[in-house]
């Protein structure tokens, strides 16, 4: 039996695919074995020592502190793809918001006196100062070409627009996503000077915090406008104030509302609607509960922050998963201490990312407790579990 302890609402159709004769769940539960959450804030948090993972469901992992809980072998699992059409949608509107001057247009309307005898003439004459243009044959330039990226470039193209991408750090499956004609840029400046929009989608990272800062928001085109419906901190925030008000942007328009944008012009902010929809919501609980499910009953590790993808078919009833420090000679050490144990391996995989490995072992016999605390006694290895097969 497994305990999930919750945080937030969790989606009732996430909640329901842990079977209930194996799984325990709820936000009192007590000795998790994971923790199941979506923007509760865990730094600080004192874990149990029984906790094995954490799922966020949904992409960003901010509030989980991943380093603490890599040091104990703990892998954190979160939900990329899950929210994409979601955030999309909110970026498509943006798009559209911009271009046809929409908000300013909606304050405009708001602010007229209902009771005013030439109502109608203040409108006719109002609208002429929210002219706006139409989208087909201006540039959108996306940096960040993952799931959401690729999902802009291709509503884009369908709505006539040129596209020019940047990714440094693309990958394969991403890379057969993009459509093929978005044009590749060879670096953000490329980007920033061709674009009539731009459009952000990458994680917060130590590379890309400040990203866009005051010297590549001046190589921008005049009047261009800049989306951020990725991470708030990707930007500097005084920078595109000072943009703004120089005339540099046209427009900055984001899903991170802060004081120092709030009534400043041109700026446009949303209360955090990226994945606020019940569709992301469900499919990120979904994909996270599946998640963590596999690891717990098997070990297979996916969409993991901090621990390497790691499947294998399952050959034996007894499985054994070794979190560890990525150091020399770890897979012979781990190896001879189930030789001496009499222990026949029926197959193996390890993989490893950045400081962290995971190996995966199925033997021909149950793993007895002393093995499993010989294996947990070698220098480098930061847990150990004995899985037995269907998760009992």
């Amino acid at each position: 039996m497994y305990n999930v302890l919750t945080f937030n609402n969790i989606s009732a159709r996430g909640l329901a695919r842990f079977p209930h004769d194996r799984f325990t769940v709820g936000k009192h539960v007590e000795r998790p074995d994971a923790i199941l959450l979506r923007s509760h804030d865990l730094h600080g948090m004192a874990f149990a020592p029984s906790v094995k993972a954490v799922g966020r469901a949904g992409a960003g992992t901010n509030n989980i502190p991943v380093a603490a809980l890599s040091a104990r072998g703990v892998p954190v699992f979160n939900a990329p793809g899950a929210n994409a059409n979601a955030v999309k949608e909110l970026v498509l509107a943006a798009l559209l918001m911009s271009a046809r001057n929409l908000v300013p247009a909606l304050r405009f309307v708001e602010s007229l006196p209902a009771e005013a005898a030439d109502f109608e003439a203040r409108v006719e004459e109002g609208k002429k100062q929210f002219a706006g243009f139409e989208l087909p044959q201006h540039t959108l330039g996306i940096v960040g070409l993952g799931a959401i990226g690729s999902l802009v470039a291709e509503t884009a193209l369908k709505l006539g627009m040129k596209v020019l991408g940047f990714d440094p750090e693309i990958t394969v499956d991403s890379a057969w996503r993009l459509p093929s004609s978005v044009r590749k840029a060879h670096s953000i400046e490329e980007v920033l000077k061709a674009s009539d929009f731009v459009s952000l989608h990458l994680p917060l990272l130590t590379a890309t915090r400040g990203l866009l800062n005051a010297e590549r928001l001046q190589a921008m085109k005049p009047g261009a406008v800049l989306l951020n419906f990725a991470r708030d901190a990707i930007v500097d925030e005084a920078a595109v104030v000072a943009a703004l008000r120089a005339g540099r942007l046209k427009s900055y328009m984001c899903d991170f509302p802060s004081p120092a944008l709030l009534h400043e012009r041109g700026a446009i902010a949303l209360p955090h609607l990226g994945a606020s929809t019940a569709e992301a919501e469900e499919n990120s609980a979904v994909m996270v509960v599946d998640q963590l499910r596999e690891y717990l009953e098997h070990g297979s590790i996916a969409n993991a922050v901090n621990f390497p993808s790691v499947e294998m078919p399952r050959e034996s009833a007894h499985r054994v998963a070794i979190a560890n420090a990525n150091v020399p000679n770890m897979l012979g050490q781990i190896s001879t201490a189930m030789a001496q144990a009499g222990l026949n391996i029926h197959n193996m995989v390890n993989k490893s990312r950045g400081e962290m490995a995971y190996t995966l072992v199925d033997v021909d016999s149950p793993v007895e407790r002393h093995v499993v605390d010989a294996i947990a006694s070698i220098g480098g290895v930061l847990t150990v579990r004995a899985i037995p097969a269907h998760g009992h």
